[in-house]
């Protein structure tokens, strides 16, 4: 007698299962991944523009001013 998986019947049981639980941790695990590398970015920029207007901050609070530089922001003292 010839087996079911022989005949071209579709596997069912525990290894089909296995197979679909270990694609939808795969897709879980990248969009996880992709998720914080976008926090890291968007961490990152949140960090250096607060930093950038904490140096305008100061500036203002030396008695200076802001002139633009190109891409620089260059406090003058007067």
């Amino acid at each position: 007698m010839t087996e079911p998986n022989k005949l071209g019947a579709k596997a069912t049981g525990p290894l089909v299962a296995q197979e679909i639980n270990q694609q939808q941790v795969s897709i879980k695990a990248w969009s996880q991944k992709i998720l914080v590398a976008l926090l890291c970015v968007a961490s990152f920029y949140g960090g250096w523009k607060s930093h950038e207007s904490s140096m305008v901050n100061q500036c203002f609070a030396s008695g200076g001013q802001i002139v633009e530089g190109g891409k620089t922001l260059l406090c003058k003292l007067s």
